[in-house]
């Protein structure tokens, strides 16, 4: 009897996947081995971006205020083509190659958002490729922005 009932539950779940929508991919760098972002229902799902060049002058970021800034206009652009905002994050994970670049990273970080800040985690992470000062990854729920 137990069998029949769990075949029975297993059974009235199956429609319910079919019906599930498809992640949403986001592609990365022209012959990335990554998606930027994955969307899947009201989540995205950001990969690790990073401060290797300033779009501005085609080399490193010169500072750490300006990797963050770097890195985190990154972050802002795959959220924005996923439809997204800054204060959708609701989690964030930031590897740095200096510990000692944390309050720099945080003056810049706290003028990207207007609400509540996200969960977050700031580690050293040694070398970063392309010698950079920050990797940023994320979580952002949609409509978070709103409940702040």
């Amino acid at each position: 009897m137990k069998a029949i009932v769990i075949a029975a539950v297993a059974l009235c779940t199956l429609p319910a996947l079919a019906f599930a929508a498809p992640s949403k991919h986001f592609p990365g760098a022209p012959n990335a081995a990554y998606s930027a972002a994955i969307e899947q229902g009201n989540t995205l799902y950001i990969s690790g971006t990073a401060d290797g060049r300033d779009p501005a002058t085609g080399k490193p970021p010169a500072d750490a205020k300006t990797g963050a800034k770097v890195v985190l206009n990154n972050v802002k652009g795959i959220l924005e083509k996923a439809g997204y905002t800054m204060d959708d994050l609701v989690w964030v994970q930031i590897f740095a190659t200096n510990l000692n670049d944390y309050a720099d990273f945080n003056e810049v970080y706290k003028s990207y958002f207007k609400g509540p800040l996200p969960a977050r985690a700031f580690i050293g992470a040694g070398s970063l490729l392309g010698n950079a000062h920050f990797e940023v990854m994320g979580m952002a729920a949609k409509g978070s922005a709103s409940r702040n």
